[in-house]
């Protein structure tokens, strides 16, 4: 989620980490984007000008910065939900050109705007290199929009507002949450989920509490 009051530059660099890394392809990459109407444009046109950027290719070259799916089941499923969201009246805002003679494997890095929330693309896991964007007018909106969700692994949101950021960040339904970050995970720090992500965490010292048996003894003297 971009509020009104983010810094531009750093939620595009936010939303980059965690969008594209991996080509898309971890369990706390960003799925959906929440854009206030009043940044939208300029966070979209800034966001397209970095996918464009991106270059492409085997993870064996040095200068590589995005590699191919997993599998083509994989990329075929990226397509397919690309495809039926742009049928359902999303734009394509950008999609990156390819090198020539990469793998079959490889999707280009996209950037949808205007994408229904009906769409899969939407609604589901895309666990590709695409980006769906929405606009927002409020933030109980964006609230609303954020929490209409069976699963609530990780959220992310940029905002300078220090107020917003506790109160947005409270009532997010998610196990983990990045203010003006788009990469959180850390040993440190429990990493787990509500809803459909799945109950208890790993990592940190609540982590460990998972491999523990309580006993209650109960003595009278």
């Amino acid at each position: 989620v971009v509020f009104q009051d983010a810094d531009i530059d750093q939620a595009v660099e936010a939303a980059m980490a965690s969008k594209f890394r991996n080509a898309g392809q971890t369990c706390v990459c960003a799925d959906r984007f929440l854009i206030h109407d009043s940044v939208h444009d300029e966070f979209v046109s800034k966001l397209s000008a970095k996918v464009r950027a991106l270059r492409v290719g085997p993870g064996i070259h040095p200068d590589t910065q995005m590699g191919p799916l997993i599998s083509m089941k994989a990329k075929q499923s990226v397509a397919e939900k690309v495809k039926s969201a742009l049928d359902e009246g999303a734009k394509l805002a950008e999609q990156a050109t390819l090198p020539e003679n990469l793998g079959e494997q490889f999707y280009p890095p996209t950037v949808l705007t205007n994408v229904s929330p009906n769409s899969d693309a939407w609604k589901t896991e895309v666990f590709g290199p695409v980006a769906a964007i929405m606009s927002f007018e409020s933030e109980d909106d964006a609230l609303d929009i954020a929490n209409d969700c069976n699963v609530g692994l990780a959220s992310y949101f940029c905002t300078n507002d220090l107020s917003r950021a506790f109160r947005f960040a409270k009532k997010l339904e998610v196990g983990m949450v990045g203010v003006n970050e788009g990469i959180i995970s850390t040993t440190v720090a429990p990493f787990g989920g509500v809803k459909e992500s799945g109950i208890g965490v790993e990592g940190s010292h609540l982590g460990v509490k998972e491999y523990l048996e309580t006993k209650y003894i109960f003595m009278k003297t």
